[in-house]
């Protein structure tokens, strides 16, 4: 715990103009970003007495060990560098909201040649225009079910949309007319594009124009005697209305605004989000945030503003922005938001009539998500300090190990050996940090040698990191962006050690993991192992595992980490393997589907034996006809023995031979951002897979 008056800048160095502070850790990562109309009032505010700052304060300040700043022109400028550090940094202890849930949205995908209508979640994507976002997935669908009569838009997948041009026939919604088919070039590219244009243009709420034209040409068609025209449009004109009507009116007056309400205690606060469109509410969203600072409502306003529109342009920031507190001092938030939209945007407090009236509805529902999320939090809060505090217990650290990693190694007989690094910061995943590596250093199942191979590798990555941070200096001048100059500023992938590593293994693996920190001169990392089937944590230098409660919360953190790290290597390792093995001969034989194949495989165990036996064995195989099975003769006679093939369903290598290596240069590989396929214990059939 770092004392803040060790790196309190001098009275004068700070200037007293807006700019943008950083705090910064021992290691240099950035772990706080905040903005000032005057800096140098701003940060006296931090080097006070500690007990008089809020409890999170208070802990950011101790554990920063640095502050610097960067002075910039106005305070609309102080606010958009804040927001380009805070997405670049993800400093730990700034207010970041977390969504309650995932919400699904409505996306177009205009950035195709062939804009596609789909149902979407997670980051925004650019060129795709987004509505909603939407409280359940079945809502979008029903939605879109009802206007693809009127706007047949493809929404079929990349793979459907390209067989279907393959073979010249479209999907079933082509021919009930519920897609207007480009895949077989039913309608051009370009008419295509307007159709999804006016499609958006529907969903953005400019509904009016629309069936009044829908209208107009019913009525023309009806006076003309095209009766069946007519009858098209006029349901045509129903389903726009019934989509519509699945949209309550909530302000009579057409409006286009976004309404954010907020409840907060001392600690946390919830946010919520009611998005008007044509006056109907057409989506409704909430997050939840702990509050680092004595944060105003305005502040979290400010910060909410900040995460919603921040990547947004044009038509998504809407013209009003309805609150129940403004920011202080609020023109440059209103001349940020402005220069979003590229038009005025009017922030302001609701104070009566329909607009207040619907405030209080999403105040209301702030307060129950605050309620709601409190309730699930105060039990899981509880527990991971009472895990932590268990650990530092049993292995005797002389405090909670805030962040650990854990490493774990996995191969298929030897071959493909790759490891696992997975971290947890507070008892929680950080995903972000994950890291993956390849080991080709040796053959051959041998854990005790990739784990050395894989601590030595990680913690020389750190040491040449602290080298480097180790020469700045408090003082160093700084460039126009802010950052060191020779210093790209951006938090490095292994600059920052843990207070505990675990590795999943045994004494042996413990032992090799010590020894590679004790071969760099490291020792002040603590280092576990959490031995499978008798869940037993093992130490450096003890002949005895420490055995914990089954029922301790300190174990099953350790589980669940070691769990982590399994699944995170084991996939990485099912990813190589897949991307180097071919399927072998049985792939060259015309007509021979996967469902032939596998019964094939099934029947006589390996390709080996297949090619071996007669035709009259191979028509035994339910599904081979005699035509069949001389082809299958035939092809497996001319294929080279050398190829490999593997069990489709399994990925096990089934033929004798020996498959070749992947040619890939050993390195290291970021961890990814998608979530990986669940791995499980493996069976009998993938061999000794770990």
């Amino acid at each position: 715990m770092a004392d803040p008056s060790s790196y309190r800048p001098r009275p004068g160095e700070i200037p007293d103009s807006p700019g943008v502070y950083r705090f910064r850790d021992e290691h240099r990562r950035v772990i706080y970003v905040g903005k000032a109309k005057s800096l140098r009032q701003r940060l006296a505010n931090y080097f006070q007495d500690l007990a008089n700052l809020h409890p999170r304060t208070r802990t950011m300040v101790t554990t920063a060990a640095s502050v610097e700043w960067t002075v910039v022109s106005t305070e609309v400028e102080a606010l958009q560098l804040e927001y380009s550090w805070i997405k670049e940094f993800d400093p730990r202890f700034n207010v970041k909201y977390r969504d309650d849930k995932s919400y699904p949205y409505l996306a177009v995908t205009m950035n195709e040649q062939y804009p596609r209508v789909q149902v979407m979640r997670g980051h925004k994507k650019k060129g795709v225009r987004y509505f909603g976002p939407y409280a359940h997935a079945w809502a979008i669908r029903d939605t879109v079910d009802l206007l693809l009569r009127v706007f047949p838009v493809r929404t079929c997948s990349a793979g459907v949309f390209k067989n279907a041009a393959r073979t010249g026939r479209p999907c079933l919604l082509g021919y009930i007319g519920k897609c207007s088919a480009p895949c077989v070039e039913r309608i051009s590219a370009e008419d295509h594009r307007e159709l999804a244009e006016e499609f958006c243009d529907f969903m953005a709420g400019r509904t009016g124009t629309y069936i009044r034209r829908l209208e107009q040409r019913m009525t023309e068609a009806a006076e003309e005697m095209e009766y069946e025209r007519a009858a098209r449009l006029r349901d045509d004109i129903e389903a726009l209305k019934k989509a519509m009507e699945k949209n309550a009116v909530v302000l009579a007056d057409a409006t286009d605004a976004d309404l954010i309400a907020v409840a907060e205690d001392e600690l946390e606060a919830a946010v919520q989000i009611f998005h008007v469109r044509g006056g109907r509410v057409r989506g409704q969203r909430g997050w939840v945030t702990d509050k680092v600072e004595a944060v105003s409502t305005g502040g979290l306003v400010e910060h909410a503003l900040q995460q919603l529109y921040g990547e947004e342009t044009g038509d998504s920031v809407p013209k009003e922005v309805l609150v129940p507190a403004l920011p202080d001092p609020v023109e440059p938030v209103q001349e940020w938001l402005a220069g979003r939209r590229g038009a005025g945007v009017s922030l302001r407090i609701p104070q009566r009539g329909d607009k207040r009236a619907l405030m209080e509805t999403v105040q209301r529902n702030a307060q129950q998500a605050l309620v709601l999320h409190k309730t699930k939090r105060a039990s899981d809060l509880t527990t991971r300090s009472r895990a932590l505090e268990e650990i530092a217990d049993a292995l005797d650290l002389d405090g909670a190990p805030l962040r650990i990693e854990c490493y774990d190694i996995s191969h298929l007989q030897g071959e493909d050996v790759v490891a696992s690094m997975v971290v947890f910061e507070d008892g929680l995943a950080r995903k972000s940090e994950y890291r993956r590596f390849q080991i080709r250093g040796f053959e051959g199942q041998d854990d005790v040698r990739s784990m050395h191979e894989v601590i030595t590798r990680r913690f020389r990555r750190y040491l040449a990191e602290k080298e480097r941070t180790g020469e700045w200096a408090d003082g160093e001048e700084l460039d126009a962006e802010g950052r060191l100059k020779e210093d790209d500023g951006r938090p490095r992938r292994f600059a920052y050690p843990p207070q505990l590593v675990v590795v999943d293994g045994g004494q042996p693996q413990v032992a090799a993991a010590r020894r590679a920190l004790d071969e760099l001169g490291i020792d002040d990392i603590a280092v576990c192992g959490l031995a499978k089937r008798l869940e037993e944590v093992w130490v450096p230098g003890e002949d005895d595992p420490v055995v914990l409660p089954r029922t301790s919360e300190g174990l099953y953190l350790l589980q669940r980490v070691r769990d982590e790290a399994h699944r995170f290597a084991i996939t990485y390792q099912r990813t190589k393997r897949s991307s180097r093995i071919r399927s072998g001969p049985l792939d060259d034989v015309p007509g021979l589907g996967e469902t032939r194949k596998q019964a094939l495989i099934k029947h006589f165990g390996s390709v080996k034996r297949l090619r071996s036996a007669t035709i009259e064995q191979i028509c035994e195989v339910p599904g081979i006809g005699r035509k069949t099975a001389e082809t299958i003769a035939a092809a497996l006679a001319q294929a080279a023995p050398a190829a490999p093939a593997v069990n489709m369903a399994t990925g096990e290598i089934i033929d004798d031979e020996e498959p070749g290596a992947s040619g890939q240069e050993p390195g290291v590989t970021a961890g990814s951002s998608e979530e990986p396929v669940s791995a499980g214990p493996m069976d009998e059939r993938r061999g000794q897979e770990r």
